[in-house]
């Protein structure tokens, strides 16, 4: 809403670009959707979709994050962006929690299940709207490469954070040590696995 705002205020042809220090990025995928798209007709195939990513909608907007954009069965949100938040980490954890939940309950139109892969990292990142026509609200840089790539290293029905991740929600989350693994374009870096938010037990 704040950057719409800015939109309309806009007197120029300046782009609307923000330089954010420290936000979190979360990216996922449905495992299995490609070869699952050739055994469904497409209305059973947007159904499925149209499903699952109105509920991550609706988390999303009731954790105050900001939904960036879904590319096929990928999904893309960022916390603590456009407006700051002290807690963006730990509330992107929540949800990538939560959305394992959903996932967890669907079932395609031919009985299979569905599963979800997510990864999360944390950093600075450059912020704008680019279009002409169709705006879209858009995030460059490398956390959000780093992301992409906890994503895709990952393991369906897991959330693989990276070690700069890990560190912002050490007292909030339960963590699991994956270890060093061999990352495309990034060499080998610490992972982690998510776990449950932590109690005041512990």
């Amino acid at each position: 809403a704040s950057v719409a705002e800015r939109l309309k205020a806009r007197t120029d042809e300046r782009v609307i670009a923000d330089g954010v220090a420290d936000a979190s990025v979360l990216f996922s995928d449905l495992v299995g959707f490609t070869e699952l798209s050739q055994r469904v007709t497409p209305e059973e195939l947007v159904t499925l979709l149209n499903g699952v990513f109105s509920r991550f909608d609706d988390l999303a907007h009731g954790l105050g994050l900001e939904k960036i954009k879904t590319i096929g069965d990928a999904y893309m949100v960022a916390s603590g962006l456009p407006d700051p938040r002290e807690d963006h980490a730990a509330a992107l954890a929540d949800f990538a929690l939560a959305i394992l939940d959903v996932v967890a309950e669907v079932q395609a139109a031919d009985g299979t299940k569905v599963e979800l892969r997510v990864g999360l990292h944390c950093g600075p990142v450059v912020a704008g709207v680019i279009g002409k026509r169709k705006f879209a609200y858009d995030l460059w840089g490398d956390t959000v490469n780093t992301a992409a790539r906890m994503e895709s290293h990952g393991a369906p029905g897991r959330v693989q954070l990276s070690d700069q991740f890990a560190d912002a929600v050490r007292t909030t989350h339960h963590l699991e040590e994956r270890g060093l693994i061999a990352v495309k374009g990034k060499g080998t870096l610490r992972t982690w696995w998510l776990g449950a938010r932590r109690t005041a037990a512990g």
